[in-house]
């Protein structure tokens, strides 16, 4: 249930590794009681230094596309400043000027607006952090 002011705070347990999450569901299952068929913008937040949203094709390859892309960007080695952590996880915390750590997108009669084949996804690359959180806002 959306609280007052039409948020919702999703906990996601993302795993020991690299990994893309679906969250289309999760929206549009909080969209149907927050949005109650009005139009207007839904708003998807990571509050997290070491993960991004991203709005992209599931199920088709394209979710490990993209990791295998950002490993070949951000190599999980020792060539970053920032070293806590496991061994590349410098990467991590460059990962959300890439992937950003948001994303708002349209809603009309209460029903995300995506193209036919694009999700809401979280992108999470860091390996040490497996609990993450999504907070939805619908603004109407």
């Amino acid at each position: 249930m959306p609280d007052a002011f039409g948020t919702r705070v999703l906990n996601v347990t993302t795993g020991s590794s690299e990994t893309v999450v679906d969250l289309t569901r999760d929206c549009e299952a909080f969209l149907r009681e927050a949005a109650a068929g009005r139009d207007g913008l839904l708003n998807v937040f990571v509050p997290h230094a070491t993960a991004g949203i991203a709005i992209l094709e599931t199920g088709s390859g394209s979710d490990d596309d993209l990791l295998a892309a950002l490993h070949t960007l951000l190599p999980a080695d020792d060539r970053w400043q920032h070293r806590h952590g496991s061994p590349g996880h410098g990467r991590d915390h460059v990962l959300p000027a890439l992937v950003p750590p948001h994303a708002t997108l349209p809603v009309l009669g209460g029903r995300l607006a995506l193209g036919t084949w694009q999700s809401v996804c979280l992108v999470d690359t860091n390996r040490s952090n497996t609990d993450r959180r999504v907070r939805l806002s619908f603004f109407g």
